[in-house]
């Protein structure tokens, strides 16, 4: 049985993408790594296993998330499927309320709730608790007018925060899509202010795909005078071309150093929740350059979890902003980020190593179930992207000599 303490102090280990503290009856509290802390009901029908989302915790209590459970476990009793007999509870609270942008927007998220990855739903619930719900809330939705959603829309671009007044339209529209389903509106007024929106016009990371120029950052790279686990990512994000969250997360349990692997959860991966549950992980080869630099960094942070750890806390991974700052000490503010290694390997393998695009985007982790072939195509391609890395690093070592190197094709004026 857990106690209150417990719940509060909770934690999840960091080698570990979920926690599960039991309590009784089928009752455990879920904790992740960035602290969220969710009650579920585990319980068995037909069968089969499922469970029941109750709520979050500390704003759902211990002797609250038990109520909960007894009242879930009197449905199973009397027949229901909890998890619908909960989806018909809620509906009827929206429909027995007075159709506010609140209890529509409440309906909505709690809908979704379990669909969407953690991220998008920090993301959506953000954007209704900070823009949306201190001026729209208690108003009945189908009295909302677009100049009113409009205005606040303004309210966020007066921040300088353009993109983020799109997403906040984008979310008050799914709320007014959930609110013309269950019939508390008649239409979707976010359709009528799409054009008073200020254009947000999307830049992309700066990235350097000149082989000549790259060269020179590999050249800077080796000459940086930081601290070793920053110049051990300096040195490897080239040659894999991974994304910065996975790659600073980067666990030693994940590598097979003997056999050149490393392999990415697919929870781990940037994937819908769907998509991280019954995806494939990333298996990312390792040439020869990047196994002898794993095993040079071994001796300093093989003992802990994380590959590449934080200055401060060995327990975490380090932050985007140290290899980043690193790039900016060498003068490269503006010119390159570190998500730019991806473009730099992504052209150059294409245009001037005339590599296939599909092995190209296989090891990007852009290609199977993520993009274009759906569930059905799971080709990862795993042999023709080791061959192909083992090009590259070799490729990467002659820029960094500054040899002789293929440029670019020039595009006709």
């Amino acid at each position: 049985m857990l106690t209150d303490a417990e719940c509060r102090n909770a934690t999840c280990p960091p080698d570990k993408s979920r926690a599960r503290l039991y309590d009784a009856g089928g009752l455990y509290l879920e904790v992740t790594p960035n602290g969220s802390k969710r009650w579920f009901w585990k319980y068995r029908k037909d069968g089969k296993e499922g469970r029941l989302a109750i709520g979050n915790y500390p704003a759902i209590k211990l002797p609250a998330a038990r109520k909960a459970r007894d009242h879930a476990k009197q449905d199973k009793a009397s027949g229901a499927d909890p998890v619908k007999a909960r989806q018909v509870a809620r509906a009827q609270e929206a429909a027995s309320d007075d159709g506010s942008f609140r209890a529509m927007a409440t309906a909505w998220i709690d809908l979704h709730r379990d669909t969407w990855s953690n991220g998008h739903y920090v993301r959506e619930l953000r954007n209704l608790e900070k823009d949306l719900l201190p001026y729209l809330g208690p108003l009945p939705i189908r009295e909302i007018t677009g100049p009113q959603v409009l205005a606040v829309a303004r309210k966020v671009e007066e921040r300088g925060a353009l993109d983020v007044a799109h997403r906040v339209v984008l979310t008050a529209h799914g709320v007014w899509q959930y609110a013309i389903a269950s019939g508390h509106a008649e239409r979707d007024v976010t359709q009528d202010i799409r054009k008073g929106l200020r254009p947000h016009v999307t830049k992309n990371m700066p990235a350097i795909t000149d082989p000549a120029e790259l060269g020179e950052l590999l050249r800077a790279s080796s000459a940086y005078k930081g601290g070793p686990v920053v110049r051990a990512a300096l040195r490897l994000a080239p040659i894999l071309f991974q994304r910065p969250g996975n790659l600073r997360a980067m666990r030693w349990a994940d590598l097979d150093l003997e056999a050149g692997r490393w392999t990415i959860p697919s929870e781990d991966l940037k994937r819908k929740k769907h998509e991280k549950i019954n995806g494939q992980p990333h298996v990312v080869p390792l040439p020869r350059q990047a196994v002898e630099l794993l095993r040079e960094l071994a001796p300093l942070t093989g003992h802990g979890v994380y590959v590449f750890p934080g200055m401060r806390d060995h327990a975490r991974p380090m932050s985007e902003a140290a290899v980043n700052a690193a790039l900016h000490a060498m003068d490269y503010k503006g010119r390159h980020c570190w998500h730019g290694y991806r473009a730099s390997g992504r052209t150059i393998l294409r245009q001037v190593l005339k590599y296939p695009a599909d092995v190209i985007e296989a090891q990007m982790a852009h290609k199977g179930q993520i993009t274009h072939g759906g569930a059905y195509d799971r080709a990862t391609f795993i042999d023709e992207r080791a061959a192909m890395l083992e090009v590259w690093a070799d490729y990467l070592d002659k820029l960094q000599a500054g040899a002789d190197v293929i440029e670019l094709p020039k595009r006709s004026a």
